[in-house]
């Protein structure tokens, strides 16, 4: 089953001029497609251009050329309607300390015009685990409530996609984990999740799809599956009875990171050698092997990778 593109971008510009030095190109000839109900991930050190593309969007910055369509709704054209399809959970909490969850988000609908009858306020509050906490005032919720509450204005309007912009920076681990669960239970849903993040592993765990920015330019685009499976280099490390005898390019490619009494680290490249190949070198030397533990590189050396130039 195809399906839909939800966001389309073409082409996208933004320059930043300025008077006194050079402009800034913050995006630059941006191309990508994001389709209904994936967990997009966009990622790139801070300054590559995540948060204009997300302020593009929302309609606070301008664009200087491109198209960008969002459910078949041109920006140029329709605004409006781009406004209604998105929900946007900023990285800053800013909320009114006064104010309860619940009415907070009956204002929420409200400046969006959902009619009163339309609202789903408490499915909202559900749905973000504060339905318990809906009538408390917000300056008493924890950090990871304020961050949930966060969310449920994003989805006041019922939108179809929801961009979280680095939403678990300076959050602590066990807070990262129960804001996933609610991020996944969203997508179940049929939610669309575009997030820009700069914690790989967070990117590893949620997303189908990744696009990497580096100084406005998109240096890659490819499922997160295909984008782990670029790195060539393997990591093998054997527990063993006693010290081993072997050197570098035994095999090609073949690599001895580390080599103690009893273990051995040893890495090689997966288009030459295969992990066969490597254990029967091993046990050639006559040693007994008790335990054999791989290392694939993880995104970051990906990222690495594609931002060093």
């Amino acid at each position: 089953m195809n399906k839909k593109n939800v966001l389309s971008v073409k082409n996208l510009n933004k320059i930043y001029n300025s008077k006194d030095s050079n402009s800034i190109n913050a995006l630059n000839n941006l191309n990508l497609d994001v389709k209904e109900g994936e967990i997009f991930g966009l990622l790139g050190p801070n300054g590559a251009g995540k948060t204009t593309f997300i302020n593009i969007l929302a309609g606070t910055v301008i664009k200087t050329s491109g198209e960008v369509n969002v459910w078949g709704f041109s920006l140029d054209k329709n605004p409006r309607q781009i406004k209604a399809s998105i929900g946007i959970v900023p990285q800053e909490v800013v909320l009114d300390p006064f104010f309860s969850p619940r009415k907070l988000l009956e204002l929420q609908a409200g400046l969006y015009g959902v009619k009163k009858k339309e609202r789903i306020t408490d499915s909202i509050l559900k749905l973000v685990s504060l339905d318990k906490q809906a009538n408390s005032y917000a300056r008493s919720l924890s950090g990871g409530m304020k961050r949930r509450l966060l969310i449920a204005k994003a989805l006041v309007h019922q939108p179809p996609i929801i961009f979280l912009d680095e939403p678990t920076a300076g959050v602590d681990v066990e807070l990262r984990k129960n804001l996933w669960e609610n991020v996944k239970s969203l997508n179940k849903q049929g939610v669309t999740i575009i997030l820009t993040t700069h914690y790989l592993e967070e990117a590893e765990e949620m997303c189908d799809r990744i696009g990497i920015l580096n100084k406005g330019n998109l240096v890659a685009l490819d499922s997160t599956k295909n984008l782990l499976n670029k790195i060539l280099t393997k990591k093998v490390t054997f527990k063993v009875n006693k010290k081993i005898e072997i050197k570098d390019n035994e095999l090609d490619s073949l690599k001895i990171i580390s080599n103690k009494e009893n273990e051995i680290c040893i890495s090689y490249e997966k288009s030459k050698v295969n992990i066969e190949e490597v254990i029967n070198l091993v046990k050639k030397t006559n040693v007994q092997i008790y335990d054999i533990s791989t290392d694939d590189g993880d995104l970051e050396d990906v990222f690495l990778l594609l931002t060093k130039n």
